[in-house]
């Protein structure tokens, strides 16, 4: 564990700071927390999977308590739910004619449904392209003429002598991934109609990648770049011996191993090809939960505490309940509100305006809090500070360490503000004295846990970010088993105080934290 000494001088200021804010801090309770978490990860709630009743379910019933708490909701909304959309494609036609064969759907081709659109084709004939890669280093395109043509390609890359020709090294480029999406990229350029894809070693397709070809799960359309694409489809060895002729076995054979094509292995040839295709797609809509509370003389300045209450919902029958992740966080934003809001009406409310968010889809890729920073309802330059909170209520089964019951993970505290380990390692000095473990700021912290969780969100458009959470990773993560009776009660409400005196003090203070670090960007 890293840490950091504390000017004198900051502790001072802090400590010199009216000792309200421990009046209020203690309506953070073991027993308010389990009433709220009982609920929220309870049966009916089905798991709250993104997009469905029981996500819909926890939505209302947080927005239930912000009204009860007698938090407002944000002026330039007209309720406490921010929807955003989230889309469902199903097929209703997919159709490759090639002289008088009909190609059969799920036997020798199947289509990813979110990367193609409808489309009627018509071409003369189809060019065996290789790898389909147009590199300065490899090219299949050297010699070839596909405009008006059907492009068949296999997926992956050349070596030689043990390295990938792009590289030059023994790591694939990105001609292997995202792989495909360039390739349609590239074929779509010099003029191609269409893409077939094989896949060396996929011979078949199997019974779960044919039901994904006929529909797809919800997902969110994040808007996607203005690249020229094409429509495509994957094949199988089968479909393929039959376009290629003699010469499939030993191109796929080549391809398997991942040798180089030369100019010997590229062909075209006059055919005649149809292809038909059509999906619908559907729109539903999953929300974010905000209430406000307005501050005093900085009320156009925000403080955020966040957390996610979706979860994994059922799977093969089985209530995925979250109660850890993030149940627990959700249960400290609604009773830190209480907290907040009780402060607020006996006359010692925030300077800050505190908006209080639950978002959605943070299991399906931080869907919710990414609407939001992308439509903010606040001004971003304006939110000091994002105080997420995912999964607070258990104990790393892996820390073994003495202070594993007095303990929590703090990821971000040496990004984007220098100011954030000042303040809240001052309050929780003050007041908690809890272990502030800083693991998951590591570098070369193998679980990337800094870029995933809605924090990510806010710290990517530059705001000072801090995440609590309690590392479980292992025990019941993603298990139905994360229930309610695995919380630490006197743990849970300790690490959700400190967190409320860290909000204080940063809804309070006179300056908004300084943006004084680089924004870390997530390389992948």
């Amino acid at each position: 564990m890293k840490t950091i000494l504390i000017p004198v001088f900051v502790l001072f200021t802090i400590a010199g700071f009216s000792q309200t804010n421990t009046l209020y801090a203690n309506i953070i309770k073991a027993e308010t927390l389990q009433k709220h978490l009982t609920i929220i990860a309870g049966e009916e709630m089905q798991g709250r999977e993104t997009g469905t009743e029981g996500q819909r379910k926890a939505a209302a019933y947080i927005e239930a308590q912000f009204k009860k708490i007698g938090l407002a909701y944000p002026a330039s909304m007209n309720s406490y739910q921010q929807e955003y959309p989230l889309h469902k494609d199903s097929l209703l036609k997919a159709e490759i004619k090639i002289e008088d064969y009909k190609a059969a759907f799920g036997k020798d081709y199947v289509i990813n449904l979110n990367n193609n659109n409808s489309a009627k084709i018509k071409a003369d004939g189809f060019v065996f392209a290789g790898y389909g890669i147009d590199d300065k280093n490899y090219s299949d395109y050297t010699s070839l003429n596909v405009k008006g043509k059907v492009v068949i390609i296999f997926s992956g890359e050349p070596k030689l002598n043990g390295k990938y020709i792009i590289s030059n090294n023994n790591k694939s480029s990105d001609w292997t991934y995202p792989g495909i999406s360039k390739k349609v990229e590239t074929a779509a350029k010099k003029g191609a109609a269409a893409v077939l894809v094989i896949s060396p070693l996929m011979e078949i397709f199997g019974a779960k990648m044919i039901e994904n070809s006929k529909k797809t799960n919800v997902y969110y359309p994040r808007e996607k770049p203005a690249k020229a694409t094409l429509w495509n489809a994957a094949i199988s060895h089968v479909f393929a011996r039959q376009i290629l002729g003699v010469k499939s076995d030993s191109l796929i054979s080549i391809a398997k191993q991942a040798k180089p094509f030369n100019n010997y292995n590229y062909f075209s040839k006059k055919s005649k090809i149809k292809i038909e295709y059509a999906k619908s797609t559907s729109t539903i809509t999953a929300s974010n939960v905000l209430g406000v509370i307005e501050g005093s003389d900085k009320k156009d300045e925000y403080v955020f505490i966040t957390g996610h209450y979706d979860h994994l919902g059922i799977r093969d029958g089985k209530i995925y309940y979250g109660a850890d992740d993030d149940g627990s966080g959700t249960c400290a934003v609604i009773n830190m509100a209480e907290a907040f809001a009780k402060a607020k009406a006996e006359g010692n409310g925030p300077r800050r305006t505190i908006v209080f968010m639950t978002v959605s889809g943070e299991e399906k890729g931080l869907w919710g809090s990414e609407y939001y920073s992308d439509h903010p309802i606040y001004p971003l330059e304006k939110t000091t500070v994002d105080l997420n909170i995912d999964m607070i209520g258990r104990i790393d089964t892996e820390r073994k360490l003495d202070d594993t019951l007095n303990y929590v993970y703090v990821v971000g505290h040496d990004k984007i503000s220098t100011e954030l380990p000042l303040i809240n390692e001052g309050m929780n000095k003050l007041y908690t004295n809890l272990t502030l473990d800083y693991k998951f700021d590591d570098p070369n912290d193998q679980e990337r846990i800094y870029f995933r969780s809605d924090h990510y969100n806010f710290a990517r458009k530059g705001v000072p970010v801090l995440f609590f959470y309690d590392g479980m990773l292992k025990a019941d993560y993603h298990k139905p088993t994360d229930t309610v009776d695995k919380i630490t009660w006197a743990l849970y409400e300790k690490r959700a105080r400190m967190i409320f005196y860290t909000a204080w003090e940063m809804a309070n203070r006179d300056l908004m934290l300084s943006r004084d670090l680089p924004v870390p960007r997530d390389v992948r």
